[in-house]
Formats: C-alpha cells, structure tokens, sequence
C-alpha cells in the first residue's frame, strides 16, 4: 500500500490513515483475501495503472471478484499470468 503513496501509522491494534495525497497506481503483490481485496479497490480509485499479482487468495475466498466490480462499473481486467492455475 505505501508503494501507491498510501501513508499510515500501525500501532498495536490501531491504523491512522493520513488522506490529501492522491494515490499512485503501481505494480503490487497480495499476501492474503483481504490485502488482494485492499490492493484492487485501491488500484480502482488510483492515479494510473495498477496490476495486482499472486491473486490465488482472492480467487479462494471472493468469487468471481473482477466481474462484481465489472458490474458495478470498474475499468478492470483480468490477465492471465504463467504462475496462476
């Protein structure tokens, strides 16, 4: 997420989000259901292109994700890549 320009604070249980700052689109990797799901909305209201690899996570626990927010008007591709099933 800082690799899109988003700044914040973790401290324990707690995140403070610090907003003002349009976010970047960039090449990102997912770890897990709910960063793949953050790094995807994010891409979505991001200053340029943003690609989001290692969607495996995704794909297990939101189905058919891409095409929900294709519905709901989202300028989003899925692209095959060699390392996906």
């Amino acid at each position: 997420m800082r690799r899109m320009g988003l700044h914040s604070d973790i401290m324990r249980d707690t995140a403070r989000i610090f907003g003002g700052n349009a976010l970047q689109g960039a090449e990102v990797m997912s770890t897990d259901l709910r960063a793949s799901a953050t790094l995807i909305l994010m891409g979505l209201v991001a200053e340029g292109e943003t690609k989001v690899s290692k969607l495996v996570h995704l794909d297990r626990g939101y189905y058919k994700f891409h095409e929900k927010l294709v519905e709901l008007g989202a300028n989003i591709q899925r692209i095959k890549e060699d390392d996906d099933e």
